[in-house]
């Protein structure tokens, strides 16, 4: 079992900055891929930006050159650093571990307001 909590959400306006922090508990060592997945009112959950099995981060088009993830190994924590905001990134903002099933934490709400 994998626990996760997020933290770091909030309200920011357009072109601001925020910084998502997600911290893993429990079987850790058999976290393979670790990152974040966004869900917008009334949209599907999408990658934002992940940790693949291999280490490298991968992104959405969207977001390249503007978020960066980023982690800490001895803290087991993963970051977010999300710059230049835009009004249609509102949503909830999930951390996400899999090992050989997926884990999610309970979210953490991002508001950019224009």
């Amino acid at each position: 079992q994998v626990q996760l909590v997020e933290s770091g959400g909030g309200l920011v306006q357009a072109g601001g900055s925020l910084r998502l922090s997600c911290a893993a508990s429990g079987s850790t060592s058999n976290i393979n891929a670790m990152g974040w997945y966004r869900q917008g009112p009334g949209l599907q959950r999408e990658l934002v930006a992940e940790f693949s099995t291999a280490g490298t981060p991968n992104y959405a088009d969207s977001v390249k050159g503007r978020f960066t993830i980023s982690r800490d190994n001895a803290k087991n924590t993963v970051y977010l650093q999300m710059n230049s905001l835009k009004p249609e990134e509102t949503g909830v903002y999930y951390c996400s571990a899999v090992t050989y099933i997926r884990y999610w934490g309970q979210g953490t709400q991002v508001t950019v307001s224009s």
